[in-house]
């Protein structure tokens, strides 16, 4: 029997480690062979391998509930179904714990050396780094951790060398120097994903650059005025009348003694600003696109360094001029941080005559995520990879339906991208990682090779020749975009590969589309031959539950783990309030989340959180997250519990027709046992469309309407009156215990991938009483709808009589008349259908309508005055003498209006002031909306049974 009460914590706990144990979560669980890929009888799903420094958040609950749903949901249809484990090295932010840990002890990683901090963040690794991994069994995900890889593994290294060395001989990866996002902290080029760009205050600056001429000056606007030390030209537009004659002139750089030419080029827009634009092709990626336009033309090209001038040093302050260059760049600014070097020149500028104008100015500012530093647009070498010949076969792929996203428009962003696509800077500055296989001599000759040894022996290099690596390592987003072979073991041509390429889906967020999907697709094909899998499920982004997204500096992070085992208030405040960015928010976030969680958080269990999860996800669009759906769904779990244990009392120990027919003596259906067979039908039908294609939210809606609605507000009902009824027949006995057992051992399984403990919990009770066999519904079949088990009359019957039941109940509703009340009730306008049934089916509305007797009445019969409901053509009545006081319920009635009147008066006066709508937040405003709606319609609902009650005193007069 089950607890009595539904505990999730310790049947989560449990069964995880049972499944893990049984090694359920293998591919060959119960599953035939497969080959090649993951087709019709293999599935596969590769995990977005989360970095190893992270945690659990909202973003991967949700994306893991939709991929383990799909795996359970496919592995109990008997395919061989592999979702691979593993992990990201994350190069950027485990160097940065790492760091930080060293810090703590007084060191630098210069200190220990390049070998000795990588074997401390290996350290690290074996110690910590398992802590998202832990997180994603407790949410039930069931990966085939056996086969775990992780992103710096000997096997997955020795791949990324592989491709590397590949695509080098074959002129697809070169060395060159070009502009790259630059964290000034970490000393490293980031990707466009790990540049954070927000609104912030900042100044706009005009400076005046003198015409050589001296007939006057430019005026150019700036927000980063230390970068006119690089200038190399001022642009203005070729059709701007006002400096058309000015094109082909030259200006004074201020501070600079350099001369740089007035040039013509659509980049100036004549609309803004002043229409001139100063160009800084070293610093800035759209001047560099005007440089490029513009490079062969003397007047550039005679420049210091072609006009291409770089004037910081790494770490963002003003570099020293080179022997060759002289006074290119002012030895007032020589060393001077950035920041200290704009004041300095906007001094000088003042002091000259030439700052024009300071206005204050809002500005998008480009931050490093893991560093918080403003990024700098700078030039160094860096490796990079020739994408346009590996594009064009990926843009192929999705054209020829290879590949296919869902929804369907997600490919459209996936053209944009890969039509306009960039080279790949695939190299970083820092030391964790997978260093670049490449090799110089003292004449700065490159080598690249799988090994240093490789290299020695292919070029005949003698082993006492010096040769040095390059320290640099590659962008993590290289070793991700083979992700998808390289944990099956390529380059060997091993039989996971074989099995389980391409996979079956990629479940992932929009915003990662160009940085890893697509580049996946293109080294899928480049290496393997083919795409790396078929489907491309794209999700929203969780939001909070007024659709901002989460944040740490916003205060509205839930943490999925304490939705799972709850948390208290203090714990949760210090939680949020820790390691922030901007640590002058804490003291406000700390406010708030004492008001939206007064008693904290309370524990919901990871079924709770899934199903929420599922009936949340909408194909593509972002989801809000409240806590009311979680507490609804965990509810829906106690039900669930709640009606088991019903039918287990009713079960366990008694003949449930294992052995019987559903045709012969000892086994008889009812309508009702009919009925609920039949709409089971249709939800399985339902269930198996919706997550066929990737409509979780309607697979989730489909088994809470049947489970709530159709089995326990219904069905559970339906069967008391034939279970305690002592005139019962044993045949019509067993046959409703069957019905019970074999339809929630049924919904167990289709419920299965989205709850897979509690129903797990349940099974195991449930599936002797149903004549089941087996270990685990893990591997139970999943539910197929059986058209011999439709039955129409069985519904059109039933629908009746929950016709009947409704209008009863609505009237007491209606009339504030207690549920348990017995009514007599009067039908009248009734068919020989309707006798029929009403003979069939009396102990059903007895039991469910509390009715105290039931009379037809003959057609020249006066009805009394009574309350009326439909059941198509009949008429319900209910005589309404004696059974209310009118004037005491007229009394209440006027009360509760009033009430509300007053109410509805205040919220619309809200609605009428012009300083809260102009101030509230958006939907602050549309609750307060939503509230009139909801007010408006309850008023009238008070005002309808208002009317009804004085028409009843009228009619008693009369």
């Amino acid at each position: 029997m089950l607890d009595k009460n539904y505990d999730p914590r310790t049947l989560e706990k449990t069964w995880y480690r049972t499944w893990e144990d049984q090694g359920y979560f293998a591919p060959t669980a119960g599953a035939p062979s497969v080959g090649p890929g993951a087709g019709a009888s293999g599935y596969c799903i590769m995990i977005p391998p989360p970095n190893v420094t992270g945690s659990l958040h909202m973003g991967h609950a949700f994306q893991d509930t939709i991929m383990d749903a799909l795996i359970r949901y496919h592995r109990m249809q008997g395919k061989s179904t592999l979702w691979q484990a593993g992990t990201d090295h994350a190069g950027i932010a485990t160097q940065m714990v790492v760091e930080r840990l060293l810090e703590a002890e007084g060191k630098t990683r210069h200190d220990l050396g390049r070998d000795a901090f990588t074997h401390r963040v290996w350290a690290w690794k074996a110690e910590s780094g398992g802590t998202i991994t832990r997180q994603l069994r407790r949410l039930g995900a069931s990966l085939d951790w056996e086969h775990e890889r992780f992103t710096l593994d000997e096997g997955l290294s020795g791949a990324v060398r592989e491709v590397f060395v590949r695509l080098f001989e074959e002129g697809l990866i070169y060395r060159g120097k070009r502009l790259v996002n630059w964290d000034p902290v970490l000393h490293t080029a980031v990707s466009d994903l790990e540049v954070l760009s927000e609104e912030e205050n900042g100044h706009l600056w005009d400076l005046r650059y003198p015409l050589t001429n001296g007939q006057g000056h430019m005026v150019v606007s700036t927000t980063r005025p230390e970068t006119m030390l690089g200038d190399c030209a001022v642009a203005v537009n070729p059709q701007d009348e006002r400096y058309r004659h000015l094109i082909g002139e030259f200006v004074q750089l201020p501070l600079t003694g350099r001369r740089i030419p007035i040039i013509a080029d659509v980049h100036a827009d004549p609309e803004l600003g002043t229409g001139c634009v100063k160009i800084t092709p070293a610093h800035d990626f759209n001047d560099h696109e005007v440089w490029l336009r513009h490079r062969d033309e003397t007047a550039i090209a005679e420049q210091a360094h072609g006009g291409l001038i770089n004037i910081f040093t790494p770490d963002a302050s003003i570099r020293a001029n080179l022997p060759e260059e002289g006074e290119l760049i002012p030895t007032a600014y020589i060393g001077l941080d950035r920041y200290v070097a704009r004041q300095r020149i906007l001094t000088d500028l003042t002091d000259l005559g030439l700052l024009a104008q300071t206005q204050e100015h809002r500005l998008q500012q480009p931050r490093g995520d893991r560093s918080g530093a403003v990024i700098e647009p700078y030039l160094t070498d860096q490796w990079y990879v020739k994408i346009k010949p590996l594009a064009d076969p990926a843009i192929a792929a999705v054209e020829d339906g290879r590949v296919r996203f869902v929804p369907d428009n997600w490919k459209n962003t996936y053209f944009e991208w890969m039509r306009n696509i960039q080279d790949w800077c695939i190299s970083r500055q820092i030391w964790w990682g997978h260093r670049i296989p490449a090799w110089y001599d003292r004449e700065g000759n490159i080598y690249v090779g799988r090994s240093e040894q490789e290299v020695r022996e292919r070029h005949g290099l003698a082993p006492d020749f010096p040769l040095e690596q390059d320290p640099d390592v590659l962008d993590t987003w290289f070793s991700s975009a083979l992700w998808p072979f390289s944990t099956l073991g390529w380059p060997e041509q091993t039989p996971r590969l074989e099995a389980f390429y391409p996979t079956s889906v990629l479940v992932t967020g929009f915003d990662i589309i160009f940085f890893w999907v697509a580049r996946m697709i293109m080294l899928g094909l480049k290496c393997m031959g083919d795409v790396p899998f078929d489907e491309v499920y794209i999700h929203g982004l969780v939001r909070d539950t007024h659709g901002e997204k989460m944040s740490k500096s916003k205060g509205n992070v839930l943490d999925p783990i304490d939705l799972i085992d709850g948390i208290e208030l203090e714990s949760l405040v210090e939680k949020r309030t820790q390691g922030m960015m901007q640590p002058h928010l804490a003291e406000k976030i700390a406010a708030i989340t004492r008001h939206d969680y007064p008693q904290g958080i309370p524990g919901f269990g990871a079924d709770a959180l899934r199903f929420t999860f599922a009936a949340l996800a909408s194909t593509g669009r972002d989801i809000k997250f409240d806590l009311g759906r979680i507490e609804g769904y965990r509810n829906f779990c106690n039900k669930l519990w709640n009606a088991s244990r019903y039918v287990l009392m009713n079960t366990q120990g008694e003949d449930c027709g294992l052995t019987g027919s559903s045709t012969g003596d000892d086994i008889r259906l009812s309508a009702a046992d009919g009925w609920i067979r039949s709409r089971l039908q249709d939800t399985i039908t339902a269930v198996n469309e919706a997550i066929q294609s990737y409509r979780f939210d309607h697979a989730a809606q489909a088994i809470y309407d049947f489970t709530w609605n159709a089995f326990c507000d219904w069905y559970l009902e339906l069967s008391k009156p034939v279970l305690t009824d002592a005139q019962a027949t044993a045949a019509a006995k067993r046959g409703t215990r069957r019905t019970l057992v074999r339809t929630l051992e049924t919904l167990l399984r289709l419920a299965h991938p989205l709850i897979p403990f509690i129903t797990e919990e349940i099974w195991q009770k449930i599936k002797p009483l149903a004549g089941i066999e087996g270990d685990t519904i893990m591997l139970a079949p999943f539910p197929g709808a059986d058209p011999d088990l439709m039955d129409p009359d069985a519904e059109s019957e039933l629908g009746w009589v929950m016709q009947f039941v409704l209008g009863v109940r609505r009237i007491k509703g209606e009339m504030d008349i207690p549920p348990g009340r017995p009514l007599p009730v009067l039908l009248q306008n009734t068919s020989d259908q309707d006798l029929a049934r009403l003979a069939a089916n009396r102990k059903y509305l007895d039991a469910l309508a509390r009715t105290q007797s039931i009379q037809v009445l003959s057609p020249e019969t006066q009805a009394p005055e009574s309350a009326i409901a439909l059941v198509g053509e009949m008429k319900i009545l209910i005589p309404m003498a004696g059974l209310i006081d009118q004037e005491a319920e007229l009394k209440r009635l006027a009360k509760a209006i009033g009430k509300l009147e007053a109410d509805l008066e205040r919220t619309r006066k809200k609605l009428a002031n012009p300083n809260f709508i102009d101030k509230a937040p958006p939907a602050v405003v549309q609750k307060e909306r939503d509230k009139v709606a909801e007010q408006q319609t309850a008023l009238a609902e008070l005002q309808e049974q208002a009317e009804k009650i004085r028409a009843l005193a009228l009619f008693g007069s009369g």
